[in-house]
């Protein structure tokens, strides 16, 4: 198809200007990463955001791939030499695979059916003249196709019955009218294999289920496929069979005689054994990537806001992985998340060396000049956290309780073992535990975001679409934040903008080799760092007190020649004129506008000039939670302040301090209708919430949002 063609098609369905999307298409296919696009070519796309920019990727890859199976149809077709001016037409016009697989049907190779067999015998011409139902008598019609390979009429008209219900099934007609009613109507029902109910407890739900396809939500239908892999549920998808049958009447039968007769048989015949079967499976793909869709598009936005959580910043961390008999593992990082010091304490049963335990905690804080305190939110976590802040510090120690999920991944990792090869999983467990605190980001770029526990029904999903969602997020978070190049891990430089594992490596290599970067001019220096990556990731790189003060900001250093020229003007220098707002409001950006530079650049270059390097994240705030520390401690009624752990569809976890999290249901979140729980809360919000119920035997906690002031994040 000719692209231009494919470029109105996405402009059409998205709303933009043709204009738009070739230029984004455009940059893409030149090499250009969405989060430079979105960040600095503005005039280019017209200041689309990155959502936006991968819905064109996205769609474009659809339309490629659309027009290579159209071209695969056309070759086979031809081969065939069955192809007209009006089947070319048609196939082109396709705007769907299932347009294009309809239109191909008739033409597809077919293995040996009951319908082939039927043509050997030479028994199509009869079923055209049945399918006319002009003679009121088919069987004795039939008696003219009696053969060698026909014995009686019965077994001709059955032949040609078995013709009639393939072309039934390959009416292009007859499939978009039944898919119209699948749209409507389909229902997807569940049934326990018989003798699996104890066994398929879990999934006791749907045991006796069913309801509208279309009205399924995402994880119910991801719950009810994954109970029909593991072999206890046994699912169907589809209309009531009697309107089908109908709507096939309504389109296939003529007359009133003999010959109307067979071919109601046929159509009957041909949506149960033919078309009920193929649509059935089309829906029910398509319902599990509409689930799919949903399921990933939860666990990016949970990835989102966790990995942008706010962070606690440059402090001297004393970081503790609790536990009982193992003792809690200690750790002191400075500032720039350094390993200093690692010992373990036991102030916990069995040992309860609590005296010894806070003596070596003031030697600790004292010694490493500790700020704040990160203790990891597994077993033991809440008594850690309790002794903690039961001891009389000498200056004021902020405490905080830091999820460990996917921490025991990263400690047995190779990027774990690489950073240190001398510590056991132990240490290096706490140690990501501190630097989560302190960089969110940085740390948990480290770790596969399908291990950190933040997603609903993820393995379920897709796998390389997940994964590609996934990448996307963690790029765009990275490249939103900015990377200091003199401190970044490797890991962290892979997700810039342009780099990548082998340029990431280099760097470090280079840095390793010269000591730190003194310019982004340097940048060039570094083995493979062409013009291109260069241009891609030089703005999201930031160098901390450079010479150019520029080389800190997102400035990118294509526009450095505009801040100059803005200096010159208002004779004084850039850093003069980062510093002083006075001097920044006299700037006219009209004076400035070139056909490189736009007023959406211009714009984005004095707001970086008013904050140079500004972190996107929000300020962390401290937590306690309520004194309670197991499932028996709570009581229906009370109302207890507690930390989003996970959102999904169908509701909000919330870490209320003990080791099991409670749900809030969606129906629980507001007095007022709720159709999407992240619309009401963020992954790490403080909220409060009341208790409704508690299920000890199955390990349930039910909660509620309704009519409680939430607290602030």
């Amino acid at each position: 198809m000719d692209p231009k063609k494919n470029i109105s098609l996405i402009a059409g369905k998205m709303g933009l200007h043709e204009w738009q999307v070739e230029n984004v298409l455009r940059l893409l296919d030149d090499g250009a990463t969405i989060p430079f696009i979105s960040r600095y070519r503005k005039e280019m796309t017209g200041s689309l955001d990155e959502v936006k920019l991968l819905h064109i990727k996205d769609e474009y890859k659809r339309l490629k791939e659309l027009d290579a199976r159209r071209e695969s149809v056309i070759k086979s077709i031809e081969e065939q030499d069955k192809m007209t001016p009006e089947l070319r037409q048609k196939l082109e016009a396709a705007l769907t695979m299932a347009e294009v697989e309809d239109i191909y049907l008739p033409y597809r190779p077919k293995r040996r059916t009951r319908a082939t067999i039927a043509r050997e015998k030479g028994l199509e011409p009869l079923a055209a003249i049945i399918m006319q139902q002009n003679d009121p008598d088919p069987y004795h019609r039939a008696e003219e196709f009696i053969n060698d390979q026909v014995a009686t009429a019965e077994e001709a008209v059955s032949g040609a019955r078995d013709i009639i219900a393939e072309w039934i099934n390959e009416d292009e007609k007859a499939r978009k009218r039944l898919r119209i009613l699948y749209d409507r109507e389909a229902v997807i029902t569940s049934k326990v294999i018989r003798g699996k109910e104890q066994e398929g407890i879990k999934f006791s739900d749907y045991f006796d289920w069913s309801e509208p396809l279309k009205k399924c939500p995402s994880h119910r239908l991801l719950a009810m496929r994954r109970g029909e892999d593991e072999g206890f549920l046994r699912l169907s998808v589809g209309p009531d069979d009697e309107h089908a049958v109908e709507i096939l009447e309504g389109l296939f039968i003529k007359g009133r005689n003999g010959s109307s007769d067979v071919v109601g048989e046929a159509l009957k015949d041909s949506w149960k054994r033919l078309l009920s079967p193929s649509i059935e499976t089309e829906y029910r793909n398509l319902s599990k990537e509409k689930a799919d869709n949903e399921a990933i598009s939860v666990f990016a936005d949970n990835l989102r806001q966790l990995l942008l959580s706010p962070p606690l910043g440059e402090k001297n961390v004393l970081a503790i992985d609790p536990g009982y008999r193992t003792g809690c593992k200690l750790v002191c990082l400075d500032r720039q998340g350094t390993l200093l010091h690692n010992e373990t304490i036991y102030p916990h049963p069995p040992q309860n060396e609590t005296a010894v335990s806070l003596k070596k905690i003031l030697s600790l804080v004292n010694a490493y000049k500790i700020e704040a305190v990160a203790i990891g939110n597994g077993t033991a976590s809440r008594e850690t956290e309790d002794f903690i802040k039961w001891i009389k510090f000498d200056r004021e120690i902020q405490v905080f309780v830091v999820s460990e999920a996917g921490a025991s991944v990263y400690s047995a990792s190779k990027v774990a073992r690489d950073e240190f090869p001398d510590y056991d999983v132990t240490v290096r467990g706490a140690v990501s535990i501190g630097r989560r605190l302190m960089d969110p980001l940085a740390e948990l770029v480290k770790i596969d975001p399908k291990s950190i526990g933040v997603g609903q029904y993820q393995h379920d999903v897709e796998q390389q679409k997940l994964q590609g969602s996934l990448d996307e997020v963690v790029m765009s978070c990275v490249n939103a934040v900015g990377v200091e190049i003199n401190t970044a891990s490797m890991h962290l430089l892979t997700y810039v903008s342009g780099l990548g594992p082998q340029l990431a490596q280099n760097i470090v290599d280079y840095r390793t080799g010269n000591g730190p970067f003194g310019s982004r001019n340097e940048f060039m220096k570094v083995k493979r760092m062409g013009a291109k990556a260069f241009e891609q990731s030089a703005g999201f790189l930031r160098i901390r007190n450079a010479e150019n003060p520029l080389d800190s900001s997102a400035v990118h250093p294509e526009s450095y020649h505009v801040v100059s020229k803005m200096a010159r003007d208002l004779n004084c220098s850039i850093t003069d004129l980062m510093a002083d707002e006075k001097r920044r409001k006299e700037i006219d950006l009209k004076k400035y506008i070139t056909p490189e530079t736009g007023l959406p650049t211009l714009k984005d270059i004095l707001d970086e000039l008013a904050k140079p390097g500004r972190d996107p994240r929000s300020k962390i705030v401290e937590f306690s939670f309520a004194d309670i520390h197991s499932m028996e401690d709570l009581v229906p009624g009370m109302v207890i302040p507690g930390i989003v752990s996970n959102v999904t569809k169908f509701g909000a976890f919330v870490d209320i301090g003990i080791k099991q999290d409670g749900l809030v249901h969606v129906s629980n979140m507001s007095n007022t209708y709720v159709s999407d729980p992240s619309k009401i809360v963020k992954l790490h919000q403080h909220i409060m919430v009341k208790v409704l119920a508690v299920d000890i035997e199955r390990r349930r906690i039910q909660l509620s949002m309704k009519g409680i002031r939430e607290e602030k994040s």
